[in-house]
């Protein structure tokens, strides 16, 4: 923990700002942020390396929510540990021109890695991330400067694992040996129509090992020091990448725990009143204690000292290889320049588009 204060308060403050967000929209998927929120929670305190006030920072460690359908409770872990989200924008939930839409979309939200809504995309997504950072850091990195050298966290729903891509990805995933690739699993057995045994009866742990990935299950989801332990062991795998099953409960604490109808609709003024006190929680709307505020101008002020060490290692590194340096910082821009354009070839007779692409690419990758 970074903070002086229990992880308990962090964590309701998460669960509750996303169930005050859901109901003020009168729209949203409680289930999930009230039954996941502590693993977010545990991956942005214990593991992720970012700077909340440069959300695009090269070397900072990605966290997916793959389950985009509990954008609520990303919205809600964004805010308390820094990024540029307010109080007003929660408020603004799923209304038009806010930052906080239905489904985290990229280019909007601060600290949102990439679009997810369609159940498996952010699995796919985060394999592709993956894969960036291993060929990057091969390609960059010299000894004495690990200028690329990152995780990507992967938050899962049983959803996103029905979903055919999950296969495909994860084979590959498994066959590439991505060991800073780390899934966690909210296996909460619940799907938006019943439980997932209606339609869902595979051993997804054998699966996975099948995949080649390194498997753990933690039969108590909400015990935060197994899960812990379990994170740093995927941490310590240097040969796969890691899938960790967490047993949880869909609408965890409420009075419609691990029933169907808390994935999708809001719990209702009477329900969450009653999830409130039931948690202890103050039934003031958008409560936010004074301690979690201290705790997420904390989280700014380690993000900024983070960045500012790796820094601090990449300009010695641009004295070193200053051509490594202005190619890595290109890179990251899009700045591919203009050269390449007068190499474009030009198709006169029709050719299929698969084969165009290649000709395109071998004709200009010497001037990227």
């Amino acid at each position: 923990m970074s903070g002086k204060i229990g992880d308990e308060v962090v964590i309701n403050t998460i669960r509750f700002l996303s169930l005050d967000q859901i109901e003020r929209a009168k729209s949203g998927h409680p289930g999930m942020p009230l039954g996941a929120s502590h693993i977010a929670y545990l991956i942005f305190d214990r593991f992720l390396k970012f700077n909340p006030k440069n959300p695009r920072w090269i070397d900072r460690d990605r966290f997916v929510l793959s389950a985009g359908h509990a954008s609520a409770m990303l919205y809600a872990t964004l805010f308390v540990n820094g990024y540029d989200i307010t109080i007003e924008d929660l408020k603004r939930f799923r209304q038009l021109d806010s930052i906080t839409p239905g489904h985290p979309e990229s280019q909007l939200t601060p600290g949102v890695e990439t679009t997810t809504g369609p159940l498996g995309q952010g699995f796919g997504n985060s394999v592709g991330m993956a894969i960036a950072e291993k060929y990057l850091s091969s390609y960059f990195n010299r000894e004495g400067f690990k200028i690329i050298d990152h995780y990507t966290y992967v938050l899962a729903s049983d959803g996103d694992l029905m979903e055919g891509v999950s296969s495909e990805a994860g084979a590959l995933a498994g066959h590439l040996r991505l060991h800073k690739l780390i899934v966690i699993w909210d296996n909460n057995r619940v799907s938006i129509d019943g439980p997932t045994s209606l339609a869902w009866s595979e051993n997804v742990l054998e699966r996975f090992e099948a995949l080649g990935w390194h498997v753990q299950e933690v039969e108590d989801g909400y015990d935060l020091d197994a899960l812990e332990k379990a994170i740093r062991r995927a941490r310590e795998e240097t040969d796969r990448p890691s899938f960790i099953a967490a047993r949880t409960h869909l609408g965890y604490g409420s009075p419609l725990q691990n029933n169907c109808k808390a994935h999708g609709a809001p719990l209702g003024k009477e329900a969450v009143i009653e999830t409130k006190k039931r948690f202890g929680w103050p039934l003031e709307e958008f409560y936010v204690p004074e301690e979690v505020w201290e705790y997420r101008r904390r989280r700014i002020e380690e993000g900024r000292r983070r960045e500012e060490e790796w820094r601090k290692l990449f300009e010695k590194y641009r004295e070193r290889y200053p051509d490594l340096a202005e190619l890595l910082i290109k890179a990251f821009n899009r700045d591919w320049g203009e050269e390449y354009r007068r190499h474009l070839p030009r198709f006169e007779e029709p050719i299929a588009t698969r084969k165009a692409s290649g000709k395109v690419l071998n004709a200009i990758a010497g001037y990227l």
